[in-house]
């Protein structure tokens, strides 16, 4: 049985929670929150004991945490389980700071840990297909991208202020499907961006609307837009065109059901919230942990993902400054 300590039970804790109850052989045997309400939750949920990360990080009988916690206290805790030898999932970002990413990094390497971060849009069976339609040849080979990524609506300006920003909170996972779907690192990005739905935002200092080109030293290419506003849903689209054709990935509904009459068709409105339209991605991405853990060679985006991807969101705030292509890592 694999023992598995659960750091944060907000919304995105519960939900990795959930996918760990319907994966054999894996719980979650300890919980911390500060929050009482959150902690007991997770706890009538999945029937585990609560503890302080100390207790969580001592205890020889866990094998394994979920890092769910606020994105400042992902590097920290990373480090702590790294170094009491823990196996270590942890939700995007790793850190909003790449030095401090990569002094994360070198710890994790440092004493070995195995870390998988949370990109959970590679595990959804759509994209998923697109990647494994692209492994297999059938679209020859890769030579544009196509990624749309808008969300019905903003969140609080209260989160947008500590978030990092629409590049790295989240066009970053769009950033690293680029990635997933180019199979080249990227070599060029260069961003547009502007605040066309809420000028509260423009206080921020942020941006509600962007567009990414990404370049490859090879020529391949993708492009990449997104936006905080869609009035008729959450619009998560892929599209890969290559040298024998082109494979893409759609919106989800609720059904597939299309009806047509004098008026013309109609068919159900997109899902409007990410929890609905990933829920098979989150599940699939915490089996895959706990495979991983179970000692299965499975592929599952790493800590050097993380930093790629923030790297890449990085660089698209900086050309946005300047108006200028930016290398990554630069």
């Amino acid at each position: 049985m694999l023992n598995i300590g659960l750091l944060g039970a907000g919304r995105i804790g519960i939900t990795h929670a959930k996918a760990v109850l319907g994966v054999p052989n894996a719980k979650i045997a300890a919980v911390y929150d500060p929050v009482d309400a959150a902690a007991q939750n997770a706890i009538a949920l999945t029937g585990a004991k609560r503890a302080t990360v100390e207790e969580i990080m001592a205890d020889a009988a866990i094998d394994a945490v979920i890092i769910a916690t606020p994105t400042d206290l992902h590097a920290d805790q990373i480090e702590l389980a790294a170094k009491a030898g823990k196996a270590i999932f942890c939700e995007k970002p790793v850190d909003l700071s790449a030095e401090r990413v990569r002094a994360c990094l070198k710890v994790v390497e440092e004493t070995g840990a195995k870390l998988m971060v949370g990109f959970n849009r590679r595990f959804d069976p759509s994209f998923a297909r697109v990647h494994a339609e692209i492994r297999a040849g059938n679209v020859g080979d890769v030579e544009l991208v196509q990624i749309t990524s808008r969300d019905p609506g903003a969140p609080p300006v209260d989160y947008i202020k500590r978030s990092g920003g629409l590049f790295r909170d989240m066009m970053i996972h769009d950033f690293d499907m680029a990635r997933f779907l180019l199979g080249e690192e990227v070599t060029e990005v260069f961003a547009t961006g502007a605040v066309l739905t809420d000028p509260a935002i423009n206080e921020t200092g942020d941006v509600d609307t962007a567009t990414a080109t990404l370049r490859t030293a090879s020529g391949k290419m993708a492009v990449i837009t997104n936006s905080r506003r869609a009035t008729y849903g959450y619009d998560q689209r892929v599209e890969v065109h290559g040298s024998k054709g082109m494979v893409q990935a759609e919106n989800h509904r609720a059904t597939s059901v299309t009806i047509a009459n004098g008026d013309g068709y109609t068919t159900e409105p997109l899902l409007d919230f990410f929890m609905q339209r990933y829920a098979d991605a989150y599940r699939f991405e915490l089996t895959t942990f706990c495979n991983m853990l179970a000692g299965e060679n499975v592929a599952f985006p790493s800590g050097q993902d993380g930093l790629k991807a923030l790297e890449l969101a990085d660089a698209a705030v900086q050309s946005l400054q300047t108006g200028a292509a930016v290398k990554p890592g630069a």
